[in-house]
Formats: C-alpha cells, structure tokens, sequence
C-alpha cells in the first residue's frame, strides 16, 4: 500500500486536484470492451501471482479472496491491455461488493493502472484508519457495494464512484497521469487478513470511449 502511494503522490500533486460536474465522466459512446463474467473470463486476461484457489467466475462476476500484501506483491492481480488514451478519452467501469466487512488497515479493491509493468495509480475502496474510503480523494462511503468509474484523457484523469450503483457519479480526485508506452488495466485486491476468509465480488467491467470520442486504433500488445 505505502508503495503505491509514494507513486501516486509523485504523479498526482494535492495542488493540481480540482473538482468536475459528475456529467464530466458519462461514458456513453462505443463500448470498447466488457466483461460480465458469464461462466468464465473473457479473451486476453492475465494473471499477475495467480493462486487459482483463490479466484472464481460464478453467478455473473469475478470473486477474488483479499490476502496479505501490497501493490508490488498482490496476489491473483486480473490485468489486461489498455485502449491508447493518447488517440481518444475514454472510462472503465467497475463494480466492486464486498461480501465481508474489510478489517485490515489499507484493505482493498478495485482499479489500478499500470505503466510498464509497474503499479501507478489506483482507484479504490479502502479500509483507512478503521473508515471505508475511495481512494484517491478519501471519500467516506457507507455501502458495501461500489459503483467506480475511472475517465482518462491523453495526460489526465477523473476518479468517480456512486455507492450502489445508483444516482450520479460522485468526483473523488482529478489529476494528472503523465502517458506511458505500455498501459495495462488491472482488478485486483490486497492487505486482506491472514487468519480470514474475505472475498471481493467484481462485476459489469466495461471500457467504453466518451460520447463524441474518435475511435482508437487496435492495440498491439
């Protein structure tokens, strides 16, 4: 956790955060890809640390049990290629339950991106000095269930969630996110308890460009 911090801070300074209409972040043009977990998993997933103990594809989404450790040590980290954002902006959307309560400081789960093979940013519900939060932008929530949403331009991104999946999309944090040649997108969860079973419910992971967005080429990788 304190790894991906250190990252996060050193790309997305307190001062550059500013607040956006939740309209800023509607994701309605083409779906580029979506995964709703019928039965198994959808074509290019990869696993990063795979215990298949530890992971199923049941009753439409993608269960993950939380166990120890960090960014730079997850485990059963679910990642894949991502859209250029250079070319067109777009939003991936994820819903994530916890069908445990956290109890662990800095337990997880959610979005995290990567550049390079390496953890760089995360947009996650967390378990903060006893307080479930999104993160970035340590907003409190009450549900267990999460809807969030993470919009990206060529150099920028916007953090939003809604609790339930209804209402409007809430901004949590704004920023930078400096381009990278190779950008994968991950699901993944982590700083779960040793001694407990806790289990993270994934469902309805979509990408889908912004409302008036060209279409982005193919990616290679």
């Amino acid at each position: 956790m304190k790894h991906l911090l250190i990252l996060t801070t050193f790309f997305l300074p307190p001062s550059i955060f500013s607040a956006q209409p939740a309209s800023a972040g509607a994701a309605e043009g083409k779906v580029l890809f979506e995964d709703n977990f019928q039965g198994h998993l959808a074509d290019r997933w990869d696993w990063i640390r795979e215990h298949a103990d530890h992971w199923c594809v049941r009753d439409g989404a993608l269960e993950i049990r939380v166990v120890p450790g960090r960014a730079d040590t997850v485990k059963n980290a679910l990642v894949r290629p991502a859209p250029p954002r250079s070319k067109t902006p777009y939003a991936i959307d994820l819903t994530v339950t916890n069908l445990s309560p956290p109890t662990e400081q800095w337990e997880q789960a959610g979005i995290t991106w990567y550049q390079n093979g390496k953890p760089v940013f995360k947009l996650v519900k967390e378990l903060v000095d006893g307080k479930v939060m999104i993160i970035p932008g340590r907003k409190p929530i009450d549900s267990k269930t999460v809807q969030l949403r993470l919009v990206l331009t060529a150099d920028s991104y916007t953090a939003m969630f809604r609790e339930e999946g209804r209402g409007e999309f809430q901004v949590a944090a704004t920023g930078k996110l400096p381009p990278s040649e190779r950008e994968q997108v991950s699901i993944q969860c982590y700083n779960g308890p040793p001694d407990a079973e806790h289990w993270i419910r994934f469902d309805h992971f979509r990408i889908a460009k912004l409302a008036d967005a060209a279409d982005p080429p193919e990616t290679t990788e």
